[in-house]
């Protein structure tokens, strides 16, 4: 092969790594909801991805070729630090909003602590088809699953995080519901 292909070869693949940056850390950053672990698992997955660029059977695959490392990155995080202690969600979520927000940002809030509390499988099939708009055979091939499986915790994820969410606006309609009683009854007295 002439040398001066490879190379071609070689620039054109690290840029479109590069491209995927952004979606790659979006991914990371839905499932761990850590900036920084998200851009470690960013990283580490350009960087397997460039080693092992030999395996890649098909150029037009990168992409769910990709989000496979992540997910192997992310499982391999996972299983090295699952004795630790894990730090409360709501402390997460606080320390990554701003003190004073709108309230779309308190809306993206609830989404995210409802997603984080799915199980990992759907997490992950959720992430891959409504945020990053995979296709379901794609979903299947990056994460090694049959394409059932991958629309069974599909179907489960929307289920339990429509559950999720109808239960946090429960939640926090009740504890509105006491203060207008209250200024009520201070308004009559």
């Amino acid at each position: 092969m002439n040398p001066l292909n490879l190379f071609t070869r070689d620039h054109k693949l690290r840029q479109r790594l590069e491209a995927m940056r952004p979606r790659l850390y979006r991914l990371a950053y839905s499932w761990t909801m850590n900036p920084a672990l998200a851009d470690d698992l960013t990283q580490d997955t350009l960087t397997k991805g460039l080693k092992k660029v030999g395996q890649l059977k098909n150029p037009d695959a990168l992409e769910g070729w990709l989000f496979g490392i992540l997910r192997n990155c992310w499982r391999d995080h996972y299983r090295s630090h699952r004795d630790m202690d894990e730090l409360d969600h709501e402390q997460l979520t606080d320390e990554f909003t701003p003190e004073h927000h709108h309230e779309q940002q308190h809306i993206v809030t609830k989404v995210r602590s409802a997603v984080a509390q799915l199980a990992e499988g759907q997490r992950e099939v959720l992430t891959l088809v409504d945020l990053e708009g995979f296709s379901y055979a794609e979903v299947a091939q990056s994460l090694d699953i049959p394409i059932g499986t991958v629309m069974s915790r599909l179907c489960r994820a929307r289920k339990a995080l429509a559950e999720r969410l109808l239960s946090l606006d429960t939640q926090e309609q009740t504890k509105k519901e006491p203060l207008k009683k209250a200024s009520h009854i201070r308004r009559v007295i």
